[in-house]
């Protein structure tokens, strides 16, 4: 029941909430429990590069906190680089920086060559095009200009919106910790959107197989 409950949930659903639904006694148990799904949520070893048109951005999550910066630079956010190919999947991953290195071979790594790479005027992109066949196009955002023809980052955009309001909108706060597995939760929910609840769930349970989650493993 907690498997589909977290499956079928458009922004995924809180430890508060999966207790109270399923009657678990104690809020911990519902939490580690939540993780354990997520775990079994996460990337499987045959997932294909992406391919085609892929979108690359970077966004800030986490508390603004007092006096904080918003977006790049920002001190108090956690950065999460992320690639969404048009009408497919997404790849998404928290990271220490958004400098060239690590934003060009997180690209590089997941992006099969025969693909045309679209950002934004974000300097450190500059230069990725020579490892693809079509090249790389941007988008100046902050010239006001957010399509040009087929251009855009609308897709990786939508991604980041799901994102973004369902941990703040049913989560509030994410530790930097456990970032990870909710990037795993989002993607998984997006790489499926096609699937009906059902197949949803029965992928879920199917990566289970394999991976051991420890309460300790949790909270160490």
């Amino acid at each position: 029941m907690a498997f589909y409950l977290v499956c079928s949930s458009k922004k995924g659903i809180s430890a508060l909430q999966l207790q109270r639904q399923l009657g678990i006694g104690s809020y911990r148990t519902a939490w580690s429990l939540n993780h354990r799904i997520r775990k079994a949520m996460e990337e499987s070893p045959d997932f294909c590069k992406l391919f085609g048109y892929v979108e690359a951005d970077e966004t800030y999550v986490g508390g603004k906190g007092k006096g904080g910066k918003r977006g790049r630079g920002s001190q108090t956010k956690t950065p999460v680089i992320g690639l969404v190919q048009r009408n497919g999947k997404a790849k998404v991953k928290p990271v220490k920086h958004v400098d060239s290195k690590t934003l060009q071979e997180f690209i590089v790594n997941n992006v099969e060559t025969f693909s045309k790479i679209l950002t934004d005027e974000w300097p450190a992109y500059n230069g990725i095009g020579k490892y693809f066949d079509f090249g790389h196009a941007v988008v100046n955002h902050k010239s006001g200009e957010y399509v040009r023809g087929d251009i855009s980052t609308n897709w990786i955009e939508s991604f980041w919106s799901l994102l973004k309001k369902g941990i703040g909108g049913i989560f509030h706060h994410v530790s930097v910790k456990y970032l990870g597995l909710y990037c795993d939760e989002f993607c998984y929910r997006w790489n499926t959107r096609k699937d009906s609840d059902g197949e949803r769930f029965n992928q879920a349970l199917k990566g289970i197989v394999g991976k051991r989650v420890q309460y300790s493993m949790l909270v160490g």
